[in-house]
C-alpha cells in the first residue's frame, strides 16, 4: 500500500483525539447523549485545528448503531462505512470548487429524500465562505427549516465572510489555535506509536513552527522523519523548520548586552550564511526578548514561554539584563520588522538593529546612572534638612507662621485672571492721527491676512481673531477691537501673534503697522473720552473758529468729508 502522510494516518476518529478543543467536544458529547443535536452547525477557526475531523466524528456519532453515545464506536458497519466513505448518507462538499447556485439547488432538491442506511443525512460543507451570494440565498431557506433527518455542518476559516442570516441559523463553535504543549504531547504519542526515535527539544521546535495547527505540525514531523537518519534530532528540526537554535539566540543577545557589536554581527553573518531568513531571525529575537521579560517578571509562568526552554544559560541571561533594556530591545526589533516588509535589503536593517540595540543598552546604563546619582543626592539633602530641623527643636526655637509669606498670595490673587488694561494713551494717539485711508486699507486686506496666517501654520492664533475687527488706524499703528476681554488678553500676551501680524500686513499693504488690542467695553469708554476731550479743545479755541459737533467730527474721521452730508 502506498505511504500515507502522518496527518492522514492519525486523523482523529473520536472526540478524545481532537487536541486542544475540549470546549467544543464536551458540548457536542453532551448534546449527543441528551439527543439534543441541532439541525445546523458552524465550525470556524484557523487551519489544521480539527474542524472537518470533528464534523466527521459528529456524523458518525449521530448515525452509530449504538446511539445515543458520546463517542462513535468505530466498530459497527455504519461507523466503518462513514470512515471509508462508502455510505452515501454523509455528503462532503468543497465550497471552494462547488460554489455556484446549481450545486446548492441540487442539495435543496435531494435533501427531502430519507437516508439510505443511517438515521440522518449529514451535509459537511467545507470552506463555506467561498459560496457565492446566490448560493447562500439558495441555501438559506433549506438551512432554516430542513427535514428532521438532515444535519448541516458548515466549516470555515473566515466566518466574517458568511452572511449573518446564515450564522444566526446555526450553532456556532469557534476552534482555537492549539497550544504548543498540546501539539508536543500529541506528536510524542504518535512518534511512540510509530516507533520513531526523537529528541524532545526537536518536538518543541516543530510545535512552535506549526503556529497552532496540528496538521502543519504533523506535516513538519513527517518531513523531519524523512530528513533524519535514525533519530529526529534538534538540528534536524531546526533545518526542516528554518528555525534558529536557542543557543545561537542566547549568544546573540549576550553579545548585544555586552556591547560587543563585532561578535553580534559575526553571529548574524553565520546564521544568514546557513540560509536563515532575516525577517524570521528578527521575529525569533522578539520572542526571545519577550520570554526573557516574562521570566524576569513572572518566573512561575514557564509554560507561557513561546520561544525558549528555561535552561541555565537562559536564566543567567535573564538575571543580567534589566527590564528597561528588554523593553528597548522589543521596541527596536518590532520597528525593524515592520520596516523589513517594505525593503529588499532586510539583512541591512537587521545589522543596523543589532548596532542600535547595543547603543540603546549604553543609553539605558547612562540614564540609570544619572537617575541613581540624582536620587542619592536627594536622599542626602533630605537627611541634612532633617538634621537641621532636629537641631532647631533642641535649641527651643519656636517656629512662627510666616506672616509675610502668607500675605503675599493675597496680593497676587487680588486681581482677576481675566483683567486686561488697554493702553488708553496709545489708543487716543492713534485716534488723534487716524485717517480714513489707513483704516480702509487694513480692512480691505484683513481677510487676506487671516488666510495668510492659516497658510503659515498659525491657525490656532487665527482663532483668537474671529471676533476681532480693526476700528481705527494711523500711519504707523492700528487699534484692534476684541469682543471678549479674555481673547484680547490672550492675543496681546502671545508674542508670536503680536510679532507676525505686522509683518504679514506689511507684505499685503506695504506699510508697517503696530497692533494695539482693546476689549469692546474699554474701546467704547476710550472713544467717548476722546470725543469729549476733542469737544473741550474746540470750546477753548479761537472765537472766530466755529465749534463742530463731536459726533460729526467722529463721523468725518470714520468716513471722510467727501461722503459726509451734514444737514441742520
Amino acid at each position: 500500500m502506498a505511504y500515507q502522510a502522518l496527518y492522514r494516518v492519525w486523523r482523529p476518529q473520536e472526540f478524545a483525539d481532537v487536541v486542544g478543543q475540549q470546549h467544543v467536544t464536551k458540548t457536542l458529547q453532551n448534546a449527543l447523549l441528551q439527543e439534543k443535536t441541532s439541525h445546523a452547525y458552524l465550525f470556524s477557526g484557523p487551519r489544521g485545528t480539527g474542524k472537518t475531523s470533528a464534523a466527521k466524528i459528529l456524523a458518525k456519532a449521530v448515525n452509530c448503531e449504538h446511539a445515543p453515545v458520546g463517542e462513535p464506536c468505530n466498530e459497527c458497519s455504519i461507523c466503518k462505512g462513514i470512515t471509508d466513505g462508502s455510505i452515501p448518507d454523509v455528503i462532503e462538499l468543497d465550497a471552494a470548487s462547488n460554489n455556484g447556485v446549481d450545486e446548492i439547488r441540487d442539495i435543496r432538491d435531494k435533501v427531502k429524500y430519507a437516508p439510505n442506511e443511517g438515521r440522518y443525512k449529514v451535509y459537511i460543507v467545507d470552506e463555506v465562505h467561498m459560496l457565492s451570494t446566490g448560493a447562500f440565498n439558495a441555501l438559506l431557506k433549506t438551512l432554516e427549516e430542513p427535514p428532521k433527518h438532515v444535519i448541516f455542518i458548515l466549516a470555515t476559516t473566515e466566518p466574517h465572510k458568511i452572511p449573518l442570516t446564515i450564522i444566526s441559523r446555526c450553532q456556532r463553535f469557534d476552534f482555537k489555535r492549539i497550544t504548543a504543549q498540546d501539539i508536543v504531547g500529541r506528536m510524542m504519542h504518535i512518534a511512540d506509536q510509530s516507533n520513531v526515535q526523537y529528541d524532545e527539544k526537536a518536538m518543541h521546535v516543530i510545535a512552535r513552527a506549526a503556529e497552532g495547527g496540528m496538521r502543519d505540525a504533523l506535516s513538519l514531523l513527517d518531513q523531519a522523519i524523512s530528513f533524519s537518519q535514525d533519530q529526529v534530532s534538534l538540528e534536524d528540526a531546526l533545518t526542516v523548520t528554518g528555525s534558529i537554535g536557542q543557543d545561537r539566540l542566547t549568544k546573540l543577545i549576550r553579545s548585544i548586552y555586552q556591547k560587543d557589536v563585532a561578535a553580534s554581527l559575526e553571529t548574524i553573518e553565520e546564521l544568514l550564511q546557513q540560509g536563515k531568513d532575516p525577517i524570521r531571525l528578527t521575529e525569533d529575537l522578539i520572542l526571545y526578548s519577550r520570554d526573557l521579560l516574562l521570566y524576569k517578571t513572572a518566573p512561575d509562568l514557564e509554560e507561557s514561554m513561546e520561544r525558549v526552554l528555561s535552561d541555565d544559560e537562559f536564566k543567567e541571561l535573564a538575571e543580567m539584563i534589566h527590564k528597561d533594556q528588554l523593553y528597548s530591545y522589543i521596541e527596536i526589533l518590532n520597528k525593524t520588522q515592520q520596516e523589513m516588509k517594505f525593503t529588499n535589503h532586510a539583512r541591512t536593517y537587521l545589522e543596523v538593529a543589532a548596532i542600535k540595540l547595543s547603543h540603546a543598552q549604553k543609553q539605558t546604563d547612562t540614564a540609570g546612572a544619572g537617575e541613581s546619582s540624582d536620587l542619592q543626592a536627594l536622599i542626602q539633602r533630605v537627611q541634612q534638612l532633617e538634621g537641621e530641623l532636629k537641631q532647631l527643636k533642641l535649641e527651643g526655637v519656636k517656629m512662627g507662621p510666616p506672616v509675610e509669606a502668607a500675605a503675599a498670595p493675597v496680593k497676587k490673587t487680588s486681581r482677576g485672571t481675566k483683567d486686561f488694561k488697554a493702553p488708553a494713551g496709545r489708543i487716543q494717539e492713534v485716534l488723534k492721527n487716524a485717517t480714513k485711508d489707513d483704516i480702509t486699507q487694513i480692512k480691505n486686506r484683513w481677510g487676506d491676512m487671516l488666510e495668510s496666517m492659516n497658510r503659515q501654520q498659525l491657525r490656532s492664533l487665527t482663532a483668537l481673531l474671529n471676533e476681532a475687527e480693526p476700528v481705527a488706524a494711523s500711519a504707523d499703528a492700528f487699534v484692534l477691537k476684541f469682543k471678549y476681554e479674555i481673547h484680547c488678553k490672550m492675543a496681546m500676551e502671545n508674542n508670536k501673534l503680536v510679532e507676525s501680524m505686522p509683518f504679514i500686513l506689511q507684505e499685503l499693504t506695504g506699510t508697517h503697522y503696530s497692533i494695539i488690542g482693546v476689549p469692546e467695553d474699554q474701546w467704547l469708554d476710550i472713544r467717548e473720552e476722546f470725543i469729549q476731550h476733542q469737544g473741550q479743545t474746540d470750546e477753548s479755541g479761537d472765537e472766530g473758529e466755529k465749534k463742530e459737533d463731536p459726533l460729526i467730527a467722529e463721523a468725518r474721521k470714520l468716513v471722510g468729508s467727501d461722503l459726509l452730508d451734514i444737514q441742520d
